[in-house]
């Protein structure tokens, strides 16, 4: 999951930002309004959520909300805010928000809240499990195991595998998994190698029979 957090107290921001890469998010960060607005204009379909602040320098949170809406209705978006007024509350939710959280708060409720409106929005059910062959992801706790034992991935690589277990059995082509990782800016030639590299010493070199596979001149998929 990409998140975009938009928070003008550097502080926090950081905070939240270390604490979801080390919990398995792709994150991105806005310190103002207008800022995340360009992101968000730039890139509709770049987001799988946000974290919104409402008093936000050159663009106010509720002024920023209503003007992504307009772009991406169904776009998930939780305020973090410590305004706890009851017509801040309702007026976000008349914009559509999925969430209020008010500072201060426990970034592990933070995370919680994000895993509700995750499952909520994208309708995960049935589906949070992925399985390939003895290859297991949970979606919801960000775990993986093979044949019954825990695996730790990166970040970036954990999504990458997301991605190709989803698309299972078929091909995913090289440029469609750089484009769903960076958009349109892939750190450089090799990350995309790098990250596969990875992932096969994690969940293929322990274990007998290998599951990720290189397709030539074309992607990688994973199948038995």
């Amino acid at each position: 999951m990409r998140i975009l957090i938009i928070e003008d107290d550097i502080d926090i921001l950081n905070n939240i930002s270390e604490y979801l890469q080390l919990n398995g998010y792709l994150v991105d960060i806005a310190s103002d309004g207008l800022q995340a607005m360009n992101l968000v204009d730039q890139y509709p379909q770049y987001y799988d959520l946000l974290l919104i602040d409402l008093n936000l320098p050159r663009l106010d949170g509720l002024q920023l909300i209503k003007n992504i809406k307009k772009i991406m209705s169904t776009l998930p978006i939780i305020i973090i805010t410590a305004r706890d007024q009851l017509d801040d509350k309702l007026n976000g939710f008349a914009m559509g928000i999925d969430d209020y959280l008010i500072k201060p708060f426990a970034l592990a409720e933070l995370n919680a809240r994000i895993q509700a409106v995750w499952n909520r929005c994208y309708n995960l059910g049935g589906q949070s499990l992925l399985q390939v062959e003895d290859l297991i992801l949970n979606r919801k706790s960000r775990e993986i195991s093979r044949a019954g034992q825990v695996l730790k991935l990166s970040p970036i690589a954990l999504v990458l595998l997301e991605i190709l277990m989803l698309a299972s059995p078929n091909v995913v082509a090289r440029q469609k998994l750089e484009q769903q990782l960076w958009h349109d800016s892939p750190p450089d030639s090799d990350s995309l190698r790098t990250h596969i590299h990875h992932i096969r010493q994690v969940i293929d070199k322990p274990f007998a029979k290998p599951l990720l596979h290189t397709v030539h001149s074309v992607g990688y998929k994973l199948s038995q």
